[in-house]
């Protein structure tokens, strides 16, 4: 999630957008999984402030400032200085990480087609491996644990660094070069060499399934999504249910995970958010279809926007949320521009759903908790829902 005014605009802090707050979660083999203009990350109510300290954009920019003074890498003594912060979801992107990170959001990026996050134990694993991609061909699947690129290992690493490594940031590499990962399966370790590839695809996917329910899967909240939900809940048959698949979803721009809950509320309040202490909120667009049946689906993937969104249509009492407990990422970010234009992005604050719980560290607990069929159950109860046609 991202930057914009609170969520507004999506970018481009290289044009002179002032401040971009982003939604974070993870930026995977060339896709970014999560940044939206306000990052979101849901915490107790009383722990809703600033997770670094005051001033901390300008702890960073000054420890840059020295480096370059001191003819050393201003970028890497913010990394430092990020660092010492605590900060969980800071980082530092190069000029050039940063703007494809922005144009990932866009749908289009250069990489392998995987997506992945760091767990708690320091290992980096796939979460999702885009169809038709190199990762794919290459028979890698969801849970496979990334081991190293290009013989530098990832345990430990930032989800950012690993990124870096695979697109090949350090030597602008574009697509058509070689990436060498080592990978792990259960007691299989293996290495696989990929060619990166310029990918583009859809973050949302609609589907009709027997049983008057539409299927609409978001994997991402990219440029766009939002109206694309809109219009998927417009053209869904009369009478239809709908499932809103946000599993495994990391997250993305804010602003379009407001639009998507417009979609399905009339107006009202969708989030509220407190960046360095001052309390902001966003509200969904009225006239959005109230009338059909809802339910979301999520797990231990669904982070960030997917997870605002949740517990927007969850505390309004328009979804019925089904699967299991969400990520915990409810935080909120901001980035800045460093001397050598390379970007630090630092945590300003956190969000709460509209009744005012917090997410961070905790995720959303469906109202309904399942692991296997999960879709099956949620079609299951739609057709319960909807009745005849």
């Amino acid at each position: 999630m991202s930057g914009r005014d609170p969520f507004c605009q999506p970018r481009r802090i290289r044009r002179g957008a002032a401040l971009t707050l982003l939604f974070t979660s993870v930026l995977v083999a060339g896709a970014a999984t999560g940044s939206l203009p306000q990052a979101d990350r849901k915490s107790a109510p009383d722990e809703a402030r600033s997770a670094t300290p005051a001033g901390s954009h300008a702890d960073v920019a000054r420890a840059a400032e020295e480096a370059m003074a001191d003819g050393k890498s201003p970028m890497e003594a913010a990394k430092r200085a990020v660092s010492r912060s605590g900060d969980r979801w800071g980082a530092v992107y190069s000029q050039g990480e940063y703007e494809e990170f922005e144009e990932s959001l866009d749908g289009q990026y250069t990489g392998v087609g995987l997506w992945a996050r760091s767990g708690r134990d320091g290992r980096i694993e796939v979460t999702k491996v885009r169809p038709g991609s190199p990762a794919a061909t290459a028979g890698i699947r969801p849970g496979d644990l990334l081991r190293s690129v290009d013989g530098e290992k990832t345990y430990g690493r930032p989800v950012t660094e690993v990124v870096s490594l695979l697109r090949g940031d350090a030597t602008e590499a574009t697509a058509g070069t070689t990436v060498r990962l080592g990978l792990e399966r259960g007691t299989r370790a293996w290495s696989e060499t990929l060619r990166r590839a310029q990918l583009s695809r859809d973050s949302v996917t609609v589907r009709e399934v027997a049983g008057s329910v539409t299927v609409i899967r978001v994997d991402t909240f990219t440029k766009g999504s939002g109206d694309q939900i809109r219009a998927a809940v417009r053209q869904a048959p009369r009478g239809a249910g709908i499932v809103l698949d946000l599993r495994a979803n990391s997250g993305g721009l804010v602003t379009e995970a407001v639009t998507a809950a417009s979609a399905f509320l009339d107006g009202g309040l969708v989030a509220t958010y407190d960046v360095d202490g001052e309390q902001r909120a966003l509200h969904a667009d009225p006239g959005g279809d109230t009338t059909r049946p809802l339910v979301a689906l999520v797990d231990g993937g669904t982070m960030s926007a997917a997870e605002l969104l949740t517990g927007a249509v969850q505390d309004r009492g328009r979804a019925l949320v089904v699967g299991s407990r969400t990520f915990g990422k409810g935080s909120v970010q901001m980035p800045s521009r460093l001397p050598d234009g390379s970007v630090a992005e630092l945590t300003v604050g956190h969000y709460r759903t509209p009744s005012g719980r917090g997410v961070d560290g905790r995720g959303i607990t469906p109202d309904l908790e399942t692991d296997d069929g999960a879709l099956q159950r949620a079609e299951t109860l739609l057709r319960g829902l909807a009745g005849p046609s």
